[in-house]
């Protein structure tokens, strides 16, 4: 039988300190009903006696949510939990989260105290919560730099008090993952009466260890870890929610269950990131997002043959349809193949090879290429049969310059130079190629048209150039405009009817 973990979600409180993040009570409901979706058990909705907008906040979620616990957050000041409770009045389920500092570090210099003092106060704020309601979390703030003799002693204290969850946070995220896990493990082992309550485990990302603490303490006896979606809060953040529910979801041997829907991770995920304008970053676990990326050629082979080669985790598992086949100048032909395959165009070998080199010189210009790009390279390819190619251009413009261009032409293997002015770098360039290609042709119409509107991105081209009383049409394609305009004028005249 597989032991049950709780989560305890502090998004709406540990994670809403974060500068910026900060969220109106429609938004909290917004998140909060979210979080009920995805299956956490406990909501921290807020800190009631904080302002009148959080204690509004924690009223209106008590309301709108139905099975999570809701729970209010409060030091141990009688004030704090009176308005805690009167915030929580209409939960379906209720808990008052108190506490105090543990660290000699605290009560030397936070709080001018002693330590018998301290448990006294501990003992007194527990007492005080269980007059309102019977589910009481006891935190014993900075607990990961606390004497683990002395925080037995206090953890120990607080459930005879009536504490039902005490919970162990690393609240400067100093603790190495050994040093916490062996910690919970002392308080499991030295605490009488540590099976009358669950020891939770509450740790931030200062040093980058906030899971893989989070992770030792679970192992060692904690069963209830309090997470944030993303992993925001304060300073470096807090432990991500998604990682410890995948963690435990992908190592099945641990006999470790959450009730979390793993599918609704990623849209929620998103609503957070949005709602608290606080961006994902991009190789973030689980839900960044390049976690289901590949763009390494030899990484893309691997998982084209066997997606398990290189993925421990299904994208569907955290509600993402499929991974990406990234192409970059680190793909191989086998990456581009199966673009292009997906696209519904087949191509041999000979010309996979052809399309393939111009993909490489494009991709040493773009960070990434999009399904256009490689419409336009297939399609370009065809250009390569043309008897008049673009050899060489450069052009030379700015404010309060007259525009110059070179180029050189490769016509049937000959090589042509000319230079021209222009009142612009695209007209310059038309009026040197003009001077290699001397017809009478007249430009009908010129678009341009950016496929992803990015700074890095390929522009497109069309043309309409007439000649001898036809009108001709060109196309083009480079992530220089003007030597997209000059490729879209050379393919209508390879058109040309001689």
């Amino acid at each position: 039988m597989s032991d049950r973990l709780f989560i305890f979600d502090t998004t709406l409180r540990d994670g809403e300190q974060v500068p910026g993040c900060q969220l109106n009570t429609v938004e909290k409901i917004q998140v909060a009903k979210q979080l009920e979706a995805l299956g956490v058990d406990v909501i921290e909705a807020g800190f009631p006696v904080s302002s009148p907008g959080d204690f509004h906040s924690v009223i209106e979620i008590s309301k709108a949510v139905t099975w999570p616990t809701i729970c209010a957050l409060t030091r141990a000041v009688e004030k704090d939990i009176d308005c805690a409770a009167e915030a929580l009045q209409y939960a379906k389920h209720k808990r008052i989260h108190t506490g105090i500092g543990t660290s000699d570090s605290h009560i030397k210099y936070k709080f001018n105290s002693t330590r018998e003092e301290i448990i006294e106060r501990a003992v007194a704020a527990v007492k005080y919560a269980k007059r309102y309601v019977e589910d009481v979390e006891f935190y014993a703030e900075d607990a990961g730099r606390t004497d683990n003799e002395y925080l037995a002693r206090v953890v120990e204290a607080v459930i005879k008090a009536g504490a039902t969850v005490v919970n162990i946070p690393d609240t400067t995220g100093y603790c190495l993952p050994r040093e916490y896990g062996e910690k919970i493990k002392y308080l499991m082992e030295h605490v009488d009466g540590v099976n009358k309550a669950i020891l939770s485990t509450h740790c931030h990302n200062d040093l980058g260890m906030a899971t893989a603490c989070t992770l030792e303490g679970v192992l060692n006896g904690a069963r209830q870890v309090e997470v944030t979606i993303n992993g925001i809060g304060e300073r470096a953040g807090n432990t991500s929610e998604e990682e410890i529910a995948m963690i435990l979801k992908c190592h099945h041997d641990l006999n470790i269950q959450t009730n979390i829907n793993t599918q609704k991770i990623a849209a929620t995920s998103r609503m957070v990131s949005s709602l608290m304008n606080m961006p994902v970053q991009p190789n973030k676990a689980i839900v960044g997002r390049n976690a289901f990326a590949h763009s390494s050629g030899i990484h893309q082979d691997g998982v084209l043959k066997n997606v398990q080669t290189y993925e421990i985790i299904n994208p569907k598992d955290v509600g993402i349809d499929d991974n990406a086949i990234i192409l970059t100048a680190r793909s191989g032909h086998a990456a581009l193949k199966h673009r292009l395959e997906a696209l519904g165009i087949e191509v041999s070998d000979d010309k996979l090879d052809r399309i393939y080199e111009a993909f490489l010189k494009l991709a040493d210009q773009k960070k990434e290429i999009t399904d256009d790009d490689v419409l336009v390279l297939a399609g370009a390819e065809r250009s390569n049969q043309h008897s008049i190619k673009l050899d060489y251009l450069q052009v030379t413009s700015g404010h309060g310059v007259r525009p110059v261009a070179a180029l050189v032409l490769d016509i049937a293997g000959e090589k042509f130079r000319a230079a021209a002015e222009g009142n612009g770098p695209v007209d310059a360039a038309i009026n040197a190629l003009k001077d290699i290609i001397k017809r009478t042709m007249v430009l009908k119409e010129f678009t341009i048209q950016a496929i992803n509107k990015g700074s890095d991105d390929v522009g497109k081209v069309h043309m309409q150039v007439e000649y001898d009383g036809q009108v001709y049409y060109g196309f083009g394609a480079d992530t220089d405009i003007v030597a997209a305009s000059v490729e879209a004028y050379i393919d209508c005249i390879n058109k040309f009817k001689k």
